[in-house]
């Protein structure tokens, strides 16, 4: 019983996250978006510190992993801090989590996949489950002008 109870009880902490992020956004382009958002504040930080913010302001259509502010503090103490001195490795960070195009949760399919960065990302799906390398999405297809977010909770890196 106690399992059923925690099951309702993530379940409607995801359909709350869920209405929260997409409220109102596909007529705002990603960056806007992840700043209503309120659950991106890093992630915003960072990309203005990288310089894409135009870029991820323009036409697009992009498809955007995007790190909450958990996944963020996930990371070891002063990583955060040493990527913002950093913008050049912060930029390459950051467009790992960037695909070209727009790819909604109905058309992903397990296998690689390749980023704005050059590397690729890892696709596996198991059981409903979309993992984007070691990172879980916990929420999809939050709609945007200029493409689509989906939500993870952990910062990828990549391979180079």
């Amino acid at each position: 019983m106690l399992a059923k109870w925690k099951t309702l009880a993530m379940g409607a902490a995801f359909m709350a996250s869920s209405a929260m992020v997409s409220a109102g956004s596909a007529s705002k382009d990603i960056v806007d978006t992840a700043v209503s958002a309120g659950q991106f504040n890093t992630l915003v930080k960072a990309v203005q510190t990288a310089g894409l913010v135009d870029t991820l302001k323009s036409e697009g259509p992009f498809t955007v992993f995007a790190p909450t502010d958990a996944a963020f503090a996930k990371l070891p103490a002063g990583t955060v801090e040493a990527l913002l001195a950093d913008p050049e490795k912060l930029r390459a960070i950051l467009t790992y989590h960037v695909v070209p195009g727009k790819i909604m949760a109905g058309d992903v399919k397990a296998g690689e996949v390749k980023t704005v960065q050059g590397d690729t990302l890892d696709i596996t799906v198991s059981g409903g489950q979309v993992m984007i390398d070691q990172a879980t999405v916990v929420t999809t297809d939050v709609g945007a002008s200029n493409g689509v977010i989906h939500v993870i909770d952990t910062v990828v890196m990549p391979n180079s």
